[in-house]
């Protein structure tokens, strides 16, 4: 059935709401169809901005503290990296909505219960800016040892809030910004990486580890791997392609997003692999970047040259993060503009930035961190695509944008308990299997326990449980409602009504 939606083309012509360098006025409302500029090419150029860069070079490095052999850490980056056609499958629901996924997500939760949702994003784009402001820190730390001053705790304190100041301005001006500089930086970085391959070949082993890791522990980077690449983003995929038109091809967007990201990312993670057998520190170490300072097998002048633009491409990486937790907060229902709640959320990281630089190591705080992550985001991509597959792979814009009781999607008090209920059980399936850094009672989590090495260590099934146990008994749960309101939702497509504003004329 061809719908009303994908009968219109947007304009050609890149539109002041959302021009490069100039603050973007739009948040989780409506794009309209004149102004959806952007193709698929387009955001696999700004993914790939985002792939190859330090994080997931540092990510390798962190792979190889777990124990594993080289060839066991190459599988988990090829097979973890794999996870990416989740952000391609996720960012399918923006281009016929116009709009951000949490916004989006009222259809699948009900206006209110969305809010919940949007929450444990808001607070997961926090901490991965947090990750970042820790590298950003660090990184200017070891510079600042190379210039030959000993830094001390008031400097990491400027440093922190220069750091904040600085990392505000992309997100702050908005998308169309975000996706210029991104494409743009791919290249420098590509050149830095290779020649750093150069410098680590020589010194690079692929039997520094004897024995190698049990399948428990395999199990564990697996999930490490993939919730830092594929299912760590889904959560953020249509932010980004909300700007192409309605008439998108789905296998373009899933074809590039994926070949903007898996591909540079195993080149770059594999890059870091191969450092951490002979730099070991860095997986380990406070500050990520400290090793670099004290080794001879790279020279100090390219360790400056790389950690210069290391600094620039994590400024540019957390716009990202800063970007969706905005429009995040919009969707949770703080009335602000988007570019004030990059105020807001740049004024909290500053706090938690402090407390996780003095408080803990890097490598311990990002396995904390992924813990979390993993918890609510694979029940709820879950529930995403399922409900998106039962109602026929389309939405109806406008009652997206309504949030009270005459929106489609209000429900029982503005929340659809199906899903509701299929989270809560799925994020109780995954702690359940959940390899955690911290100890958990037996009673909460039994799989891990169930399948202890001789060392007392569990596998670590978190993701596999938390996608599959949301997404059957949502399916159980939900069908028939949604197929019901599928029903509906094609009736107001097909009568016009489906489009805001200018749109719907």
């Amino acid at each position: 059935m061809t719908t009303v939606v994908e009968q219109n083309a947007p304009n050609q012509d890149l539109p002041e709401s959302d021009e490069a360098f100039h603050v973007e006025t739009h948040g989780v409302d409506y794009i309209p169809l004149r102004e959806r500029w952007a193709t698929p090419r387009d955001v696999a150029g700004m993914w790939a901005g985002a792939s190859v860069q330090i994080e997931y070079f540092i990510y390798g490095a962190i792979l190889m503290t777990f124990g594993f052999t080289f060839a066991q850490a190459l599988s988990l980056i090829i097979i973890g990296n794999l996870s990416y056609f989740l952000l391609g499958l996720a960012s399918l629901q923006a281009p016929q909505t116009g709009t951000t996924v949490f916004a989006i997500n009222r259809a699948s939760y009900g206006p209110n219960g969305s809010r919940g949702i949007a929450f444990f994003n808001w607070v997961t784009q926090l901490g991965f800016e947090v990750e970042g402001i820790i590298l950003i820190v660090g990184a200017a730390l070891v510079l600042s040892i190379k210039a030959g001053f000993s830094p001390g705790d008031p400097a990491k304190i400027a440093f922190v809030f220069l750091a904040v100041i600085i990392q505000g301005v992309l997100p702050f001006l908005g998308h169309a910004t975000i996706v210029k500089t991104l494409r743009v930086l791919v290249i420098p970085f590509l050149v830095l990486f290779a020649v750093l391959l150069a410098f680590a070949i020589p010194h690079a082993t692929t039997t520094g580890v004897a024995h190698g890791a049990d399948w428990q522990t395999y199990m564990e980077g697996l999930a490490f791997t993939i919730t830092l690449s594929g299912l760590g983003w889904t959560e953020c995929g249509n932010d980004y392609t909300r700007y192409c038109p309605p008439g998108t091809r789905k296998r373009s967007i899933v074809g590039w997003v994926f070949l903007g990201t898996a591909v540079p990312e195993i080149l770059v993670m594999t890059l870091g692999a191969a450092v951490g057998t002979f730099l070991t520190k860095v997986g380990t170490s406070a500050n990520a970047f400290l090793p670099f300072a004290h080794q001879s097998a790279i020279p100090a002048w390219f360790v400056v040259v790389f950690l210069v633009f290391s600094v620039v491409q994590l400024f540019a990486i957390n716009s990202l993060d800063l970007y969706s937790s905005g429009v995040t907060l919009q969707a949770m229902g703080v009335r602000v503009q988007r570019y004030v709640a990059v105020v807001i959320d740049c004024v909290i990281v500053l706090g938690f930035s402090i407390f996780a630089i003095f408080d803990t190591s890097f490598s311990t705080f990002l396995k904390d961190f992924v813990d979390v992550v993993i918890v609510w985001i694979a029940p709820w991509l879950a529930i995403f695509l399922v409900d998106w597959v039962l109602r026929r792979f389309r939405y109806v814009p406008s009652e997206l944008q309504k949030t009270g009781r005459t929106s489609l999607y209000y429900r029982n008090g503005g929340f659809f308990w199906p899903a509701v209920v299929a989270q809560l059980v799925g994020m109780y399936a995954a702690i359940s299997a959940l390899a955690a850094t911290f100890h958990l009672p037996q009673w909460l989590n039994p799989i891990t326990y169930a399948t202890r090495d001789s060392y007392g260590f569990g596998a670590d099934f978190s993701v596999f449980m938390g996608i599959g146990v949301a997404g059957l008994l949502y399916l159980v749960l939900a069908r028939g409602a949604v197929r019901r309101q599928a029903d509906r939702q094609d009736q107001l497509l097909a009568a016009g009504n489906g489009l805001p504003g200018a749109d719907a004329a």
